[in-house]
């Protein structure tokens, strides 16, 4: 067995040391690489809750601003389409009184208006009974007093057309006038909803 010098056992303390340093440096490396790598990795999951949380934040805000929009325009367009409704509805309902005024020169309106007259007269059954025709049918008064045998009194109220009786022992108004019948569905119509208007 060869005894070794004193170099040889320097040399060989020195790369045993230095395996030792360099076997610690690169633990002492590792364990550094792991800590950065938790490090990098807890900021990563960090930077992404951000991120996810700024994202539904900011779609939050969006989907309301968007729906803030949306609502605004509704109420824009239900307000001009009842605008354009209600005037559509007033020129229809001008149309239907233009209609009205040339009926109320024919034959059929003075037969309507004797019958009105008959049925009031029918149903006062004798008892006093005060009848009244419109302005504008006061050239019809004397053929309706000659056709019913009723005393006519020409309204100094404007109510188109149309005859209003009155039967005041009963208290009793019986209203055959175009300007209620027109009130009543002015007040009821409505445009439908649909493609074909149904």
């Amino acid at each position: 067995m060869t005894q070794l010098t004193i170099e040889e056992k320097i040399t060989h303390i020195q790369e045993a040391a230095m395996e030792e340093a360099r076997s610690q440096g690169n633990e002492i490396i590792r364990r550094h690489q792991k800590a950065l790598e938790n490090v990098f990795e807890t900021h990563k999951q960090e930077a992404s809750m951000q991120a996810d949380t700024r994202i539904k934040t900011e779609t939050a805000s969006a989907r309301q601003k968007l729906n803030t929009v949306v609502s605004k325009g509704q109420i824009k367009i239900r307000r001009e389409l009842g605008q354009v409704q209600n005037n559509l509805k007033n020129e229809l309902f001008q149309e239907v009184l233009e209609l009205i005024k040339e009926y109320m020169q024919t034959e059929d309106y003075k037969k309507l208006l004797i019958s009105y007259i008959t049925k009031a007269a029918r149903f006062a059954d004798g008892q006093p009974l005060t009848i009244y025709i419109n302005s504008s049918d006061q050239d019809k008064k004397d053929d309706l007093e000659k056709y019913t045998g009723m005393t006519i009194t020409v309204s100094e109220e404007d109510f188109i057309g149309g005859v209003r009786s009155v039967i005041p022992g009963r208290n009793i108004l019986i209203d055959h006038s175009f300007k209620g019948a027109l009130e009543k569905e002015y007040q009821e119509f409505t445009f439908k909803g649909g493609a074909t208007g149904e």
